[in-house]
């Protein structure tokens, strides 16, 4: 994803519900657990739907590396699947845009039926992140205006 903004600003704005003071509806997301130079244990909350009315809503618990401005790396502790590494890299175009790239490896067990139990999962993963990385680009644009 292209942003016409500094990579320091994408950067910020893409790391703000780990901040020490992260707004209310962050704080609803994500839970920081415990904070280091450099690295937080974090729950995610994630809405993925509803029985009898009632919403659902899967909680994962993962560390977050921040390694400012070029990546955020995050390695899943506990969640639907044994195994899930991801990267958001920050590459600077030049001083005013930069480039956000997402890559990210989800990793089952139990053979077939794990093969489909990840490929459900992957949907909604997939999904998440996708909204996650939908509002960095405009915020980030506004705050360099």
């Amino acid at each position: 994803m292209a942003i016409e903004a500094p990579r320091e600003v994408v950067y910020d704005v893409a790391t703000a519900p780990y901040a020490a003071r992260a707004t209310r509806a962050m704080r609803e997301k994500v839970t920081v657990m415990e904070r280091g130079p450099g690295l937080v244990l974090a729950a995610h909350r994630t809405p993925v739907g509803s029985v009898l009315g009632r919403p659902l809503t899967a909680t994962t618990t993962e560390t977050v590396a921040l390694e400012p401005p070029e990546r955020i790396r995050f390695r899943l502790l506990r969640g639907p699947v044994p195994h899930v590494i991801e990267t958001f890299q920050f590459t600077e175009v030049h001083a005013d845009a930069t480039l956000l790239c997402y890559d990210g490896e989800l990793g089952t067990d139990l053979w077939s039926l794990g093969q489909c139990w990840g490929d459900l999962v992957a949907r909604t993963w997939e999904d998440t992140v996708r909204a996650s990385l939908g509002p960095i680009k405009p915020e980030a644009e506004r705050r360099t205006q």
